[in-house]
C-alpha cells in the first residue's frame, strides 16, 4: 500500500481501539465490549481465529504447543498456554470441574495470563500501528494537498475532510472543543490543554460543509474568549475574513508537515 493508504489504515487502527476503550471503562450496569470493533482490530493482525465451544479464540499458531491465545469476550484476556488449557478455564464441562487440579486452574488463571482489558487491547493497537510504513516524501505531502484542493474545487465534501484528517494525523491535530464546534462545520487544530485560564487552539482549521469553504485561523484562540468563539463562527459563515482561505489552507498544511518532518 501507499503513503495515503498507510495512513488511512493508522488512522482506523486508532478509531477503533478507542470504540473498544469507551467500552472497557467501568460503568453501571457494566457495558459490554465492543466486540465488533475488536473484531475488526484481530482481523488486522497475526493472530488466526480458532472456535472451541462457545469461545472465539486468536491463536499465534495452529498446534497444540504453547502460544499466545486471545480470548474474545468482556476480559479481553491474553494467555500464553495452549488451546486446551484456554479451553479448559474458559469454558469446562462439568465433568472437568470434578477435578481438584482443574478447579485450581479454572479459579486461578494468574500463571498463564499475559495481560487483559486495556493492557491487551493497547498491546494489540501498539503491534498493529508498528507494522505500518507510515515514511513519506515531499512528492506524498504534496499529492495529499493536491487531492485535497481538487476536491475543494469540485465540492467533494468528503475528500475535502479526508484530507484535513490526514493532515491533521501528520501534525496532531484534534477536533474543536464543545465551545469552538459550530454546525455543519469541521473544525480542527492544534489543542493546548496547558495554557493559563483554560484551553487554546492554534491554528484553527475551518471546514463548512455547508458552504464548502475551507479557512484558517492562526490564534492561539482562547474557548473561554467569546471573541475567539465569535471569530471562528464568523469564519465558518463567510462573515469575517480569516487569515488563510481557500486553497492556500491546504498549502499552508503541507509546508508544515514537510517543515516539522525535516526537524
Amino acid at each position: 500500500m501507499g503513503f495515503k493508504e498507510n495512513l488511512l489504515k493508522k488512522i482506523r487502527i486508532d478509531q477503533l481501539a478507542n470504540q473498544v476503550r469507551v467500552s472497557l471503562k467501568p460503568s453501571d450496569p457494566p457495558k459490554r465490549i465492543d466486540r465488533t470493533a475488536m473484531q475488526e482490530l484481530l482481523e488486522m493482525g497475526p493472530l488466526s481465529h480458532r472456535r472451541e465451544r462457545d469461545l472465539d479464540l486468536y491463536c499465534e499458531g495452529d498446534g497444540a504447543e504453547k502460544q499466545l491465545i486471545l480470548v474474545l469476550d468482556n476480559e479481553l484476556k491474553l494467555y500464553r498456554t495452549t488451546v486446551a488449557d484456554v479451553v479448559l478455564r474458559k469454558s469446562p464441562t462439568v465433568k472437568e470441574m470434578v477435578s481438584i487440579r482443574n478447579a485450581i486452574k479454572i479459579l486461578n488463571d494468574k500463571d498463564v495470563v499475559v495481560s487483559m482489558k486495556t493492557e491487551t487491547l493497547d498491546r494489540l493497537q501498539n503491534q498493529l500501528v508498528e507494522a505500518i510504513d507510515l515514511s513519506y516524501t515531499d512528492a506524498d505531502i504534496t499529492s495529499l494537498m493536491k487531492e485535497g484542493q481538487d476536491s475543494l474545487h469540485n465540492t467533494y465534501a468528503d475528500g475535502v475532510v479526508e484530507t484535513l484528517t490526514l493532515f491533521g494525523e501528520l501534525l496532531g491535530y484534534g477536533q474543536a472543543p464543545k465551545a469552538f464546534q459550530v454546525p455543519h462545520a469541521n473544525i480542527s487544530g492544534k489543542i493546548d490543554r496547558s495554557a493559563t485560564g483554560g484551553l487554546t487552539m492554534m491554528p484553527v482549521v475551518i471546514y463548512s460543509l455547508m458552504h464548502n469553504t475551507l479557512s484558517m485561523l492562526h490564534g492561539p484562540m482562547a474557548a473561554d474568549d467569546p471573541k475567539a468563539v465569535q471569530r471562528i463562527k464568523q469564519a465558518a459563515d463567510g462573515s469575517a475574513k480569516a487569515d488563510l482561505e481557500g486553497e492556500e489552507v491546504l498549502e499552508a498544511l503541507k509546508q508544515q508537515v514537510l517543515s516539522e518532518g525535516r526537524k
